[in-house]
């Protein structure tokens, strides 16, 4: 089943009574991603329920995190953008060095 961009949603629930946090999501790039989490750590992330359009994901609430934005100065990004230039040059060399 297509959802529309609206429908694919993903809700995370945790309150601050429980020690643990709920994903439910019908985005099939949230699932792939939890799906990697739960195989590569099950004593963590759990898959509690799915259906053929969602999944909801059980995890403990101290896997959450937020941050502020990041921000580069512009040395800061000059310096990233010739790095990048060097890996390009060296994916398109081959590997090797200019």
């Amino acid at each position: 089943m297509k959802l529309s961009g609206y429908e694919r949603e993903t809700i995370i629930n945790f309150n601050a009574r429980e020690k643990n946090a709920t994903l439910y999501t019908r985005d099939r790039k949230v699932m792939k991603e939890m799906d990697a989490l739960v195989s590569r750590y099950p004593d963590v992330y759990h898959l509690v329920s799915q259906t053929d359009i969602d999944k909801t994901y059980s995890f403990h609430k101290s896997c959450i995190k937020y941050r502020k934005p990041r921000t580069l100065s512009e040395a800061q990004r000059e310096q990233k953008r010739e790095q990048m230039k060097q890996v390009s040059i060296s994916i398109t060399n081959g590997g090797k060095s200019p």
